[in-house]
């Protein structure tokens, strides 16, 4: 990753003593990531002795985010033309307002910061209030830069949450690479100042419904190979939701599951959300970019990590996704 530049931060800086009044929002169905930089952003401006509120369309369907639910809002509130023009808007771990989700109120016509990881982010139009890097593991290592620079030392509270984030997309190191030596220095920081690996961990991989399982054992049991076994495809169907609850999905333990097959170098998962809506989640290992795969149906992500939401039914939508896959490998 990258290094934070001196204009970048005095961009911020800027923006933030601006306005009065922030909005912190991420994207809609959160991980680990979006909530724990959203919460780090937050710690950042109650040092800044800024007001601010958090928001999240949520759902918050994975069970280590279920505590921090009630410290985020899916309600904007209503403002005058003038408050409007003090306020705001600070999104992180994606760089679109149509990946916020139903918000229950008005964001338009509001001053937006970026703050963004992803590689579809960096390819889109640059956005002039942006910090954008997908060199970047985790959102979550970019609040922790900015927070080091505007405010100082992290505290135990902050690197807590700053630690659990990076670890959500990180896999506990497992995505990083050989150039990745300086976000390992990053990380230590965060240990120096309190945060608990294996006790992260823990929470991070305990506590699992015993649907969950049930659930990954029937995925496993709807994959199938393509393209001569080198992509795996699998889904999930409103019937299976309807019976195994919409909390039954480990997506993690799937992905990892399937990778691990022989000659494998990509695999999707495809879930009925509506009778007419689908959301699919992709994974590869080092070629494959999906980024390119899930920008075709309206989504982003990275090279090897992303998703997407679309109109459509399983039926059609997968001989669709497994057609923009037969033409990158």
């Amino acid at each position: 990753m990258k290094e934070i530049s001196q204009s970048q931060i005095e961009n911020f800086k800027n923006f933030i003593d601006f306005h009065d009044f922030f909005y912190i929002c991420g994207h809609k169905e959160p991980d680990g990531d979006c909530i724990a930089s959203s919460l780090g952003l937050s710690a950042l401006l109650t040092k800044l002795n800024k007001e601010h509120k958090l928001l999240n369309a949520g759902p918050f369907k994975r069970v280590e985010l279920k505590k921090y639910a009630d410290l985020f809002s899916n309600e904007v509130d209503f403002m005058l033309d003038e408050e409007r023009k003090k306020t705001g808007l600070i999104i992180c771990d994606c760089s679109e307002i149509k990946r916020l989700g139903e918000l229950e109120g008005d964001l338009s016509d509001i001053d937006i910061f970026v703050i963004d990881h992803h590689k579809t982010a960096e390819e889109s139009t640059p956005i002039e209030n942006s910090i954008i890097d997908s060199s970047c593991p985790a959102a979550s290592l970019l609040v922790q830069l900015l927070y080091e620079k505007l405010v100082g030392p992290l505290t135990k509270e902050t690197a807590e949450i700053l630690y659990f984030g990076t670890m959500t997309d990180t896999g506990f190191f497992r995505f990083l690479s050989e150039n990745d030596a300086n976000v390992l220095v990053n990380i230590s920081r965060m240990i120096q100042a309190g945060a608990n690996p294996r006790s992260t961990y823990d929470y991070i991989t305990s506590g699992k419904a015993y649907s969950t399982r049930k659930l990954l054992g029937l995925m496993l049991e709807h994959a199938e190979q393509y393209l001569d076994g080198r992509l795996i495809l699998t889904y999930e169907t409103l019937n299976d939701t309807r019976k195994w609850g919409q909390e039954g999905r480990d997506s993690d333990a799937l992905y990892s599951a399937l990778l691990s097959v022989e000659n494998v170098e990509a695999v999707v998962f495809l879930r009925q959300d509506t009778e007419s809506t689908c959301t699919g989640g992709l994974r590869s290992r080092d070629k494959i970019d999906v980024s390119a795969i899930a920008a075709k149906f309206g989504g982003g992500g990275h090279k090897n990590a992303s998703g997407f939401s679309t109109d459509g039914k399983l039926e059609t939508l997968i001989p669709s996704v497994v057609k923009e896959f037969s033409k990158i490998m």
